[in-house]
């Protein structure tokens, strides 16, 4: 069994990983670790674990001397120390935050105020979209898992930009997100009274995922990708909404196009096409690993149309983290991600 651990386990994203790796058939979750509620059961902090677990949090550095592969849920700027030290032991790493998504450190330090230290890490690291960067993932020990806005666009957006279908640049990103995606820590924002029967754009053509947008699409694209990106809160506590617009090549077809999208996810465990005529709705992927994606062309603009729904703590978050886990130890890529979708 491998031993996994778990840093900021007391986090959304970290209690999230708790769920997910304490069903995995192949794993034992050792240890977790929380600077807030360290030598306390995280089932006093979730009483939902109460009789499922009894792991206590612990500080960081004895989950990483204990574990084979450690998750990192921090805040950007937190995970490089845990990295190197994991570096340092012969340990694998996945980092949940921002710290290793990047490939430029002038991009990191203008949109996130920040530095990259330790660049031997920066360039072993592997920016984690299983369905797209598999072969570097099973080749690396760092991994940067992608960001949830960053997933449900470029999962949605994939097939037809490696296709040379559609333009890369001057694409429109318009994403809804669940209140979880700010975090625990409470803000005046997701304050229930200020969410609660609101909805509301922030960080208009401004967020951070902006640079990793760019980044994934343009890698896809073989040469630069341009997008304006406008996020919105919405009031529920799961799940993303990508609507995605991207001006068509001329004398591309529907056939084209649906041909793109099968070749590329008719295998994929978690990435589903849906049927004509039928849309998607973030209900229908809740608390589970699946992204969902429906396509149309609005042929009086020239636009392709798409839409992409994740649930933000799994496929944007701890799925994918525990997708790439098994990645990197040659595991079935969907052990532990077996989880049926909340029906209503």
């Amino acid at each position: 069994m491998i031993k996994v651990g778990i840093i900021g386990a007391t986090g959304y994203a970290g209690v999230e990983l708790v769920r997910i790796l304490l069903r995995h058939p192949q794993v034992t979750l050792t240890a977790i670790s929380s600077v807030s509620f360290e030598g306390k059961p995280i089932a006093e902090v979730y009483p939902s674990l109460r009789e499922i677990t009894d792991l206590a949090c612990q500080n960081a550095d004895e989950v990483v001397h204990t574990c084979d592969v450690v998750f990192a849920a921090l805040p950007h700027g937190l995970s490089q120390d845990t990295a190197k030290a994991c570096a340092d032991a012969g340990k694998k790493f996945i980092d949940l935050g921002a710290d290793f998504r990047l490939d430029d450190p002038d991009a990191y330090e203008s949109w996130y105020q920040s530095d990259y230290r330790y660049d031997e890490l920066h360039k072993r690291a592997v920016y984690g979209l299983c369905e797209w960067f598999r072969d570097d993932i099973r080749n690396t020990d760092i991994i940067g898992n992608p960001g949830c806005y960053p997933t449900s666009v470029a999962l949605g957006l994939a097939p037809v930009l490696k296709n040379k279908l559609v333009s890369p640049v001057g694409i429109v990103v318009d994403s809804k997100s669940g209140t979880t995606g700010a975090g625990r820590k409470p803000t005046q924002t997701t304050h229930f009274p200020d969410c609660a029967d609101a909805f509301s754009a922030y960080k208009v053509a401004s967020h951070r995922h902006t640079p990793e947008i760019e980044q994934t699409l343009s890698k896809l694209a073989g040469e630069k990708a341009t997008i304006t990106f406008v996020p919105h809160l919405l009031p529920v506590n799961r799940g993303i909404l990508s609507t995605i617009y991207a001006r068509l090549h001329d004398g591309v077809t529907e056939e084209q196009i649906a041909a793109a999208y099968d070749a590329a996810y008719i295998n994929e465990p978690f990435v589903r096409e849906m049927p004509k005529g039928q849309g998607v709705n973030i209900r229908h992927v809740q608390c589970s690993n699946y992204c969902d994606i429906q396509w149309y062309v609005d042929r009086h603009t020239g636009l392709l149309v798409v839409t992409s729904v994740i649930d933000n703590m799994v496929k944007g978050a701890a799925g994918q983290a525990v997708q790439n886990m098994n990645l990197l130890f040659g595991l079935p890529e969907a052990a532990g991600l077996d989880m049926i979708p909340i029906a209503f």
